[in-house]
């Protein structure tokens, strides 16, 4: 019985920047026809992740094979099969909508006709068909996203990375841009995408994984990375970061598990095998040290509260009014 070919397969990925390791030892795996979430704080390697899978940068160990291709050996036969969605549009201005997608096509070497063809269906796929004529100087944000992914699709590739796909997009974007990425997944498309809205990671991807400091420290469905958490997660925010260190301390005393301190010096957050009862006791050690706290609460676990318990930070969900270059994550 022959292995199983996988969409993605990455095994061993190492990227160094000198002492700096962009990735060290990444392995992943992503089926045909799914959506992989890659979850990670700014820096953790998910940009340098992508960009070693779609053939921008070269792994300095280890191997990427797209749909059974290695991505070292054939790199032009891997850009066949994939598309790229960078953080921010990268879409002409001075052309038209319908100029910007054909001439992609005519950059794939797809006949006149062929490429006109396909930026016409395209358009009209992200519901950009009566703003095809337009410049796109006069798009809004939204629209940009839309043209930038529609770029990708016009090849009509096999296998999607989109990285960090709705950064900066208004709410209803961000919904209409889910729907387009959940039919391209119903139409045979695999996507592997990164970002930091853990509630997109949550709706969207079948598998997560979770990347720090170049490495995946857990994978797994949103429901088992939650399941790890053991139970319930008591919240509280303190006034002061004095009475945050006093209070981690109390909170320790009394939480079945190690609670963390947020980035902002303020918010606690400890995991609890026994809600209600680790809630009382974690009330009664804050007495014990005379501390009361500004907010108070008792919730089931969030892929916010995974990722602080993995990697000690909260993932800041940032949208930026503009941004100059790109981000390395």
């Amino acid at each position: 019985m022959s292995p199983k070919q996988y969409a993605i397969e990455a095994v061993d990925v190492a990227k160094y920047y000198g002492e700096v390791k962009a990735l060290d030892g990444v392995s992943l795996k992503v089926e045909e026809g799914t959506i992989f979430g890659l979850l990670g704080p700014n820096g953790a390697g998910k940009t340098t992740l992508l960009n070693a899978m779609s053939t921008l940068i070269k792994p300095d160990l280890g191997s990427v094979k797209i749909l059974g291709v290695d991505v070292l050996e054939h790199p032009n036969q891997v850009r066949k099969l994939i598309g790229l969605a960078g953080q921010f549009a990268a879409v002409d201005e001075l052309l038209t909508g319908y100029e910007n997608l054909y001439m992609v096509g005519r950059l794939y070497h797809l006949s006149k006709k062929e490429a006109a063809k396909r930026a016409k269906t395209t358009l009209e796929e992200l519901t950009l068909a009566d703003a095809g004529k337009r410049l796109v100087k006069t798009y809004s944000g939204g629209m940009r996203r839309r043209l930038d992914l529609g770029a990708c699709l016009v090849g009509r590739p096999k296998v999607l990375f989109l990285d960090e796909p709705t950064t900066g997009l208004d709410p209803k974007t961000r919904l209409d841009l889910w729907a387009i990425i959940r039919q391209l997944v119903k139409d045979g498309t695999t996507i592997l995408l990164t970002t930091q809205y853990l509630e997109e990671a949550d709706e969207l991807a079948d598998m997560i994984a979770v990347i720090d400091h170049g490495k995946v420290i857990a994978e797994g469905t949103s429901d088992e990375l939650k399941a790890r958490m053991g139970g319930d997660v008591v919240e509280l925010g303190m006034e002061t970061k004095a009475d945050a260190e006093t209070a981690l301390a109390a909170v320790a005393k009394a939480s079945s598990k190690k609670p963390n301190l947020g980035e902002d010096g303020l918010t606690i957050s400890a995991p609890v095998s026994n809600g209600p009862k680790d809630l009382m006791a974690i009330v009664s050690s804050l007495n014990e040290a005379k501390l009361t706290p500004a907010s108070l609460s008792l919730h089931r676990p969030s892929l916010d509260d995974v990722f602080l318990s993995l990697t000690g930070k909260k993932v800041v969900e940032e949208t930026p009014k503009s941004q100059k270059g790109r981000r390395k994550g």
